[in-house]
């Protein structure tokens, strides 16, 4: 079985993770769109200037995440750092869009009030179900 074919199908196909931060040993999670670039290995979620993860990150960039499976065990967990991307939410809308249709509303909507976050990360553990779980490098 490929992994790292099964990795990149399950980042084109789930539309959520839960992305979470820590402060002073607090954590902190939530629920986030997302897309991931295969061709440069980053991945992409917006979110609101003023909301509190954006200060969370900027005190510790240190994030983990895991997509969200809507159907059986399938899922991505990483570990990565996350910085504010140079790309704003309207540079990278076409890829959100093809992804979560109904994000188009969202841009439109409060784009101005977006900012875009890169999360890099070298490896991701893989799990297809609790047969096939592997932890693949980028």
């Amino acid at each position: 079985m490929d992994m790292k074919a099964e990795f990149l199908r399950i980042m084109r196909t789930q539309t959520d993770m839960a992305i979470a931060t820590s402060v002073e040993g607090q954590p902190n999670v939530r629920i986030v769109n997302f897309y991931f670039d295969d061709a440069v290995g980053i991945l992409y979620f917006s979110t609101f200037k003023d909301n509190d993860k954006v200060r969370e990150m900027s005190e510790n960039p240190h994030v983990a995440f895991t997509t969200v499976p809507h159907e059986g065990n399938e899922h991505v967990k990483a570990k990565g750092l996350a910085k504010i991307s140079a790309h704003s939410i309207f540079d990278v809308a076409e890829h959100f869009i093809e992804k979560i249709p109904d994000y188009a509303s969202t841009i439109e909507y409060a784009g101005d009030s977006l900012i875009v976050y890169e999360v890099k990360f070298d490896e991701a553990l893989v799990t297809l179900d609790f047969e096939h779980i592997e932890t693949i490098r980028l």
